[in-house]
């Protein structure tokens, strides 16, 4: 069935965050727009992003092309759970070198966290969208839960193939670095960050980083949570051969000047899923502009009337 644009007023109202149950000692904080009776949409964020970082317009005009939108916080952000592992720099380190190292969760760990709260909801299956890890997640979904998703796109990620989707060599230090405590300190670290890897050519108006970062700290981080993430992407399978047997309808957008996952991991997402749409936006970065919505929404739809 395919989402049916709303023209009804009060089609994109938000609920309250709400907890969910997902597994043992694991609650998930999430949220919903739209009508329970549209097309289900799963909204999932990449490493160390809330739910907040899909913005709360894009997921109103979701609900407004009628679908009925969740987006919810990872394990380890947001107002989740945040998993009793420590995880040191070193062990990180050899990660990236590609040795093996012991994970407190892994990729499919967070898949299954989506998965149970699909179930949570009573949502059979859903139309799932993931950016950065998120995409990582939402492909970890399809291939081992096809099932459970009526279409998938794939935003700023990759395959799990350490030959593609590599970050700028100038990313890795700041990656890798200590942060310095405290709220103010977070929020001119992100502003940083943020103007490294978002869109060149739709680049973001600094006081507007510095409400998000300074929200995001509201709603809680975790220093030591970012590095349990890292290492769930960093132990991840290559994921291309299964890939290759999905058979739902798939977009993959990616943008041309992405400094933290490169352009060749939306192409090789592409090239192995049957029939994918490959998006490739010229200046968009490794974020969601605003100017960038209308193309976001109707290209989500357009795949998701596909199955």
């Amino acid at each position: 069935m395919s989402p049916a644009r709303r023209t009804t007023t009060g089609a994109s109202v938000a609920s309250d965050e709400l907890l969910a149950p997902v597994g043992h000692d694991v609650e998930l904080c999430y949220q919903t727009f739209g009508d329970p009776d549209d097309e289900p949409l799963l909204l999932v964020m990449g490493l160390s992003g809330p739910m907040t970082w899909w913005d709360q317009a894009l997921c109103e005009q979701l609900a407004e092309a009628g679908f009925h939108v969740v987006r919810y916080d990872n394990r380890d952000t947001g107002r989740s759970t945040r998993v009793r592992a420590r995880v040191g720099r070193t062990q990180l380190l050899r990660a990236f070198a590609g040795q093996k190292v012991r994970t407190p969760y892994s990729m499919a760990d967070l898949a299954g966290d989506a998965v149970a709260l699909l179930d949570h909801l009573g949502i059979d299956s859903a139309h799932v969208v993931g950016v950065s890890m998120g995409g990582m997640i939402a492909q970890t979904v399809a291939v081992e839960h096809p099932t459970r998703v009526r279409s998938l796109t794939s935003i700023s990620s990759t395959t799990g193939r350490r030959s593609v989707g590599w970050q700028h060599p100038s990313l890795l230090p700041r990656l890798i670095a200590p942060r310095k405590a405290g709220r103010e300190a977070y929020v001119e670290s992100s502003v940083a960050m943020w103007s490294l890897i978002g869109s060149a050519g739709f680049p973001s108006d600094p006081e507007a980083l510095r409400t998000r970062a300074g929200d995001t700290f509201d709603r809680g981080v975790s220093a030591s949570g970012v590095v349990r993430q890292m290492l769930a992407i960093l132990t991840q399978p290559d994921r291309t051969h299964r890939l290759r047997s999905l058979r739902v309808p798939a977009l993959v957008v990616h943008g041309l000047a992405d400094k933290m996952v490169h352009v060749s991991g939306g192409r090789s997402t592409a090239a192995a899923i049957p029939g994918a749409e490959l998006l490739l936006v010229d200046g968009m970065g490794h974020d969601l502009p605003p100017e960038l919505f209308p193309t976001f929404v109707e290209a989500i739809a357009r795949t998701a009337a596909k199955g």
